[in-house]
This record gives C-alpha cells, structure tokens and sequence, in this order.
C-alpha cells in the first residue's frame, strides 16, 4: 500500500543514507520514501512500506562549525558537552529541501483513533530553506488554502511540526529559545483540501516535520518524527495519531497505545494480493471538532464488543490480503459511523450505492466528508466512483470535488 518508488539519488554529494550534501553542486532530484525510518538502502522492502515522497535539495552545502568552546571549566559536564556535539553535527547539511508527504485514511471504519493508512497520490509540500540574515522560523508562503491558515509558525500545523522537531534535534529550547545561528523558512503547498477528511493538517505537519528532519541530515526516524507531528495534530483535531502516523511511516498503521507513551506498529497487506482505494470528497466540509462534537459519551457493552470484533477483523484482513474481509469489517461500524452520517448529505445512499457497485465496503475517511469505498481491482474501483458521484448528486444534492481511484 502506497509503496514509495526505491530512492533515486542524482545530486552529486548526496547520501541516499540520509539526504547528507557536504560536497560540490546540489542543484538536482532526489527522490526519497517519506518519513521512512531508514534511509541508507533503496530496497523494495523499504520502498513497498513507504509512502512516495519527493525531496528536492538545492543550493550550496552548508559547512559545519565546530562545537563552541565551553563557557569555564565548572560548566563543561558531560551533558553539556554531548549537547555541543550534537549541535554540531546538526548544522544544516543543505541550503534547501522540499518534501511531499501524502493523504491519508483514519479510522477505517471501527478503527476509530487507532488505525490509517496512507494513499497515493496528492499531497501536501513543505519547501524549507536556510536562512543567513535571520533567526526564528518563518513561514514564507502558503498556497492552495484560499487564504484561510495563518502564517504565524505557532498557529499553523507545519509551523508547529517543524518547531517540535528542532526541539527534538535539541535546536529549539523547551521554551522556544532559537538555538541556531541561523533562520529557518517554509513554504506550504496544499494538495489536500482542508476539512476533507484526507488528513489535510496531518500531510502538512508530516512533510513539515521530514522537511526540517531532511535540512539536518535525516537523524530522526520516520516513527521518531510521530511524536512532534502529533504536537501539530493536537493543536487543530485533538490528540490521535492516526493520520499523522500513516502519513510519517507508511502503509497501514495501528496506534497500540498513546499513555504512557505513543506505542505504534506497522501491518503490511501481501504485495501479491491488490486492493484499491475509491476516494470520494463532495463539496462539502465537516469541521473536525464538529464530527467529534457528535460522538457518543457512552456506549453499550454490546457496540464495545461488537465493534472490538469488527476492529480485530480488519487487522486479519490486512495482513491475510483479506479484501473481501477487510471491506466487510470497514462497513461495520456501530459507533462512530452512524453518528457522524448524518453531517454528510446523502453518505447512507452513496453507501449501499458504493457496494451494489461492487465495493467491498464503504465507511467514511477521517471526519468526513469523503468517503473511501475498497475493490479488489482498478476497474471495479472505477465502476463504484462512478456510482458514488451520481449518487452524491441525486441523494445529497452535492457535486464532487475530488474523485481518486489509487492503491
């Protein structure tokens, strides 16, 4: 599921083990698999477990500076001078990055909180460039929003990903306290609509938090990188991690955990077997603190093991290659399903339209107000988008924005 192409590396003094540039011209592509925990190889085991992410890096290399000499002899312990170090060896490698991180799916029906995936295709860009005559961050321009987000770092979900990753890199004081001689500036290019139930915040703050990780080398892993995107996802849709996660590691992903720590892993669905992802977003938008208004408060032990059956089902059918399975459990949901149905004009229809088509099953993405439908094959994938426009159209009165049929 959305399998990154291997890592193509064409910019002399480029590291395909961690985008590392510190000799001659960077001025060309390469390509790496987003938020992928290892770099060093371009196997097809890590390229079919990644999502496609394209980084670009331009400009001169920066050279490293030394580690600054220790204020007096009582200051220089050994965790101030391990600080030192890190710091620089973290100098930016590079003048400039561009990273793409992708949409992704939550929920997956009962897999409320505790499950996504990535999908191919459009995304979200983060372009991070080293700045000499200034210090902070700054977020330079954003594209693609209608103007709607704000270019305060703080107030944005790129900006807050990529301060909580330089506090990760011992950059950013716990405080906020700019510990580089230099600025950083993004800029963010919106592939994803905003409230679509895409992860449209999640690609930003992903591609925000590899795209500082890049200008430094890479020393994070793509799973490292969860826990200062998720800060973002917070700040804008509460704290789950099951957009952010997907769009940072790849394929399926399941939350195990979030107290006393975030305890993710990954399931791989068999590379011989296919399943595809018809993605339908109507021209309409559900807040995401709107869908999570209407949430029950309480539920039934019947729904709770209902739905634990149902959630245990679509975990088989990932790792089985079960579609058939897979779309059953995904169409299953008693909880969360039916009571945010209601916000999307027309979902019950387009549901059952969905399926007589020949989905496996239907559910909707993230929040709403998209709606993913899984098949077994492209052209039947092409056959139910077909079916879940025209019914949009005559149940819901909507017209549809986006139509994707991918893996």
């Amino acid at each position: 599921l959305a399998a990154a192409a291997p890592c193509r590396c064409r910019a002399r003094g480029v590291d395909p083990g961690g985008l590392w540039a510190r000799k001659e011209s960077l001025s060309a592509w390469a390509a790496k698999p987003a938020m992928s925990a290892s770099h060093a190889k371009c196997s097809q085991a890590h390229a079919a477990s990644s999502p496609a992410v394209l980084a670009r890096l331009g400009g001169a290399p920066l050279a490293p500076t030394p580690p600054p000499p220790c204020a007096s002899p009582r200051a220089s312990t050994l965790r101030s001078a391990r600080r030192q170090i890190v710091r620089a060896q973290l100098e930016p490698s590079v003048s400039s990055v561009s990273v793409s991180a992708p949409a992704t799916v939550a929920n997956l029906g009962p897999g409320f909180d505790w499950l996504g995936c990535a999908l191919e295709g459009k995304g979200d860009t983060v372009h991070a460039r080293v700045l000499e005559d200034h210090q902070g961050l700054v977020i330079e321009s954003i594209e693609g929003d209608q103007g709607r987000l704000s270019k305060v770092p703080e107030e944005n979900c790129v900006g807050i990903a990529a301060l909580e990753t330089l506090k990760l890199l011992g950059l950013v004081g716990t405080e906020g306290e700019w510990q580089l001689p230099v600025g950083i500036g993004l800029s963010l290019n919106k592939g994803l609509p905003l409230g679509s139930g895409l992860g449209s915040s999640a690609a930003s703050a992903a591609a925000g938090c590899e795209s500082i990780n890049a200008l430094f080398g890479s020393p994070l892993s793509s799973k490292r990188l969860v826990d200062a995107g998720i800060m973002a996802e917070a700040a804008v849709s509460g704290y789950h991690a099951d957009n952010i996660a997907p769009a940072l590691m790849g394929g399926f992903v399941v939350c195990r955990a979030y107290e006393p720590a975030l305890d993710l892993f990954s399931l791989q669905f068999p590379k011989d077997k296919e399943l595809w992802f018809t993605v339908v977003t109507p021209e309409w938008e559900v807040k995401t603190k709107d869908a999570r208004a209407v949430l029950p408060k309480d539920i039934s032990m019947k729904q709770h093991i209902h739905n634990c059956s149902q959630g245990a089902s679509l975990v088989a059918a990932i790792c089985t290659g079960d579609v058939p399975l897979l779309g059953s459990a995904l169409s299953a949901d008693c909880i969360v399903e039916p009571a945010r149905a209601p916000l999307i004009p027309g979902f019950s229809e387009v549901k059952v339209a969905a399926q007589e088509a020949g989905a496996t099953g239907c559910t909707i993405s993230g929040a709403g107000p998209t709606c993913v439908a899984l098949c077994e094959s492209r052209e039947a994938g092409e056959a139910v988008a077909v079916a879940m426009e025209k019914t949009f159209k005559d149940a819901g009165n909507l017209e549809c924005a986006s139509i994707q049929v991918s893996q």
